[in-house]
This record gives C-alpha cells, structure tokens and sequence, in this order.
C-alpha cells in the first residue's frame, strides 16, 4: 500500500458526499518494541455516496477539494451488514 492509498472504516456519513474515515495502523513503540495502535481520521469526497457507516472503504488522495478534504472515495470494500 502506498502512501497515496489508504483502507479504512467509516465513521460518519452526515455530510452530503463527504464521509469520515477512520485509519487504524500499528506501529513498534520507538523505546518499548510493544505494537500500538495509531488512529486517524480522513475526510473522504463520496460523490455518489454510496458507502455508510461501519463500511470498509479505500480512499486515495487527490487535490485540495475544500479546506479539510483531501481524499475521495476509490472503492467500498466490504459493506456493513
């Protein structure tokens, strides 16, 4: 995965065609070596919004498109039941 990709969950879909998307990655404490988790949160274009809350989606990043969106929607991955 590059840097220009990310998979995420939703966590709101409020917004008309903007949706929220949390990026959970884990990474080795720099002293410790214990795994934690690092979160962080996206807001995604979802032009034909399509995805909901609790959907795994992909999200790529693209051009400036308002003062906190940055990415928009590639794909929905796996839909919440």
């Amino acid at each position: 995965m590059s840097g220009t990709e990310k998979i995420g969950v939703v966590t709101s879909d409020k917004s008309s065609k903007t949706i929220t998307v949390m990026v959970e990655t884990r990474a080795p404490h720099p002293v410790y070596g214990k795994m934690i988790k690092k979160r962080a949160k996206f807001y995604a274009h979802d032009e034909a919004e399509t995805a909901g809350i609790g959907d795994r989606v992909r999200i790529e990043a693209t051009r400036p498109l308002s003062k906190t969106k940055r990415w928009r929607l590639a794909e929905v991955l796996k839909k919440q039941e």
